[in-house]
């Protein structure tokens, strides 16, 4: 048995020159993309409660206007009326009264996904004749 013949530098390709950091490019690339996905994903839930807060708050705007509007006719008629509008935008009415001529509205909004189990956005809103 002969011993192997030894390689000219030369004919070496650029992984065989003796680098010890083979594959390290691959795993810090990994590394980069997961860290890229989990900020994508926690921008994307982050998202989703911002979305959440504002669809509670136009909804509450809207009911208590809707229920403002209403108000001439009494109380049950004018949260009727915002229990009605509410529920066509998906909103749960939570609180709906009248005081005066000032309808009064809380309306909560559970999010979507994952994060339903942490509680829902709720909003409040007052609407009715401009005081002077």
């Amino acid at each position: 048995m002969s011993a192997p013949a030894a390689r000219d530098p030369a004919d070496l390709g650029p992984g065989d020159r003796g680098s010890t950091d083979r594959g390290s490019a691959t795993v810090w690339t990994a590394g980069a993309i997961a860290v890229v996905l989990v900020i994508a994903v926690a921008g994307m839930h982050l998202g989703g409660v911002l979305l959440a807060r504002h669809r509670a708050e136009s909804a509450a705007d809207l009911a208590a206007l809707a229920a403002a509007g209403r108000s001439v006719a009494g109380a049950q008629v004018a949260c009727a009326r915002a229990r009605g509008l509410v529920e066509r935008m998906t909103v749960e009415l939570v609180s709906c009264r009248l005081e005066g001529w000032d309808a009064l509205v809380e309306v909560q909004v559970r999010p979507g996904g994952p994060l339903a189990r942490f509680g829902s956005a709720t909003a409040r809103a007052r609407a009715g004749p401009v005081q002077q």
